[in-house]
C-alpha cells in the first residue's frame, strides 16, 4: 500500500463545552483529492510546523500547502507570505471584477488573482518622503523575480514604460504583464500618495488601448490595477463602479533603508566603512609601489 494511501491528517478541534474537551479527527487520504495529498507530500516538516503555527482554519492551511508545494516556496518565502497574511489580502482588494468580467469562473479566479497590499519591503527608499513613482518603478524591475513571486503564480513580465501609440501620440504603461490562468494582460499603474477617483480614467484608457491594438484574439480583456500608497475604502468602490473596464486598486509599503531601532548605528556604520575602504588603499598601495 502507498505511502499516500496511508497519509492522514490530524485536525484539531475545540469544543466549547465545560470540561472544554479536545477533540482530534484523523482525516484519511481518501477524503482528500489527489492534487492535495500529492502537495502535502512536496511541502517539509519545518514548513507544515510553521502553518500549523500561524493558521486558525483548516481553509488557510491548506491554502499555504498548496501555493508553498505548487510555487516551490522556501522556508523563508514561506514565513514571508505568512507574515504579510497572503490568506486575507488576496481576494480583498476592491475591484469591479464581478460586473465587468462576463464569466463567472474567471471574475473568480481574477478577483483571487490580486491582493489589497503588497509588501515592497525590497524596494529601499532612503528618503521616504521624497521620491516618485519612477523611482518605485525602477526598484520593481531590478528586483523584478521578487515581485513576480509577490504577484503570485501565473503572472508573466512584459515590460515597463511599455508603449501605446494611438493617432501618432505616445502612452506609456507603467507596468504591464500576462497572466496565464486569465489569459489576460494586466496593466499595472503606481501612484504616490492616496487614491484618487481620477487616477482610473488614465487606466481605463491604457485598458482600451490594448484591448485594441495589443491583446490577441484568443485572449480576455485586459485587466488593470491601481497600486498607492493608501486609499479610504470606500471612495475606491464607489469609484470603480462606474467603469465598464475590469479595474482594481491595491496599496503597497515600501523598505525605508535601515530599521528605526538601528537608525542611530548609520554614523557608526558609514565610518566602519570608510575605515574599511582606508585599509584596502592602504594595502594595494604597498602590494604596487609604483
Amino acid at each position: 500500500m502507498s505511502i499516500l494511501a496511508n497519509l492522514s491528517i490530524i485536525q484539531i478541534s475545540y469544543l466549547n463545552n465545560e470540561n472544554e474537551s479536545l477533540l482530534i479527527r484523523q482525516t484519511l487520504s481518501a477524503e482528500l483529492g489527489d492534487s492535495k495529498n500529492l502537495a502535502f507530500c512536496r511541502v517539509g516538516f519545518s514548513q507544515h510546523r510553521e502553518i500549523l503555527r500561524k493558521c486558525k482554519t483548516t481553509d488557510e492551511r491548506w491554502y499555504y500547502i498548496l501555493r508553498c508545494a505548487d510555487e516551490f516556496w522556501s522556508y523563508r518565502a514561506l514565513k514571508n507570505h505568512l507574515d504579510t497574511n497572503d490568506y486575507i489580502a488576496y481576494g480583498s482588494l476592491p475591484n469591479n471584477f464581478s460586473i465587468t468580467i462576463p464569466d463567472e469562473n474567471t471574475a473568480a479566479i481574477a478577483i483571487r488573482s490580486f491582493r489589497d497590499e503588497y509588501l515592497l519591503d525590497y524596494v529601499d527608499v532612503k528618503e521616504p518622503d521624497d521620491y516618485d513613482e519612477r523611482d518605485v518603478e525602477n526598484a520593481i524591475v531590478a528586483q523584478i523575480k521578487k515581485f513576480i513571486m509577490n504577484m503570485g503564480e501565473g503572472f508573466c513580465f512584459i515590460g515597463n514604460q511599455y508603449r501605446l501609440l494611438v493617432e501618432d501620440e505616445e502612452f506609456f504603461v507603467d507596468m504591464l504583464f500576462f497572466e496565464r490562468n486569465l489569459q489576460c494582460l494586466v496593466a499595472l499603474e503606481l501612484k504616490k500618495d492616496r487614491f484618487r477617483p481620477s487616477d482610473l480614467g488614465q487606466l481605463s484608457f491604457y485598458l482600451s488601448a490594448l484591448d485594441k491594438y495589443v491583446r490577441k484574439p484568443n485572449e480576455n480583456r485586459s485587466i488593470g490595477i491601481l497600486l498607492c500608497e493608501d486609499m479610504k475604502r470606500t471612495v475606491v468602490e464607489l469609484a470603480v463602479q462606474d467603469y465598464d473596464k475590469p479595474m482594481g486598486v491595491a496599496t503597497y509599503r515600501l523598505g525605508t533603508g535601515i530599521p528605526e531601532p538601528y537608525a542611530a548605528l548609520a554614523p557608526l556604520i558609514d565610518g566602519v566603512q570608510q575605515i574599511m575602504s582606508d585599509i584596502d588603499d592602504t594595502l594595494l598601495k604597498k602590494q604596487d609601489p609604483d
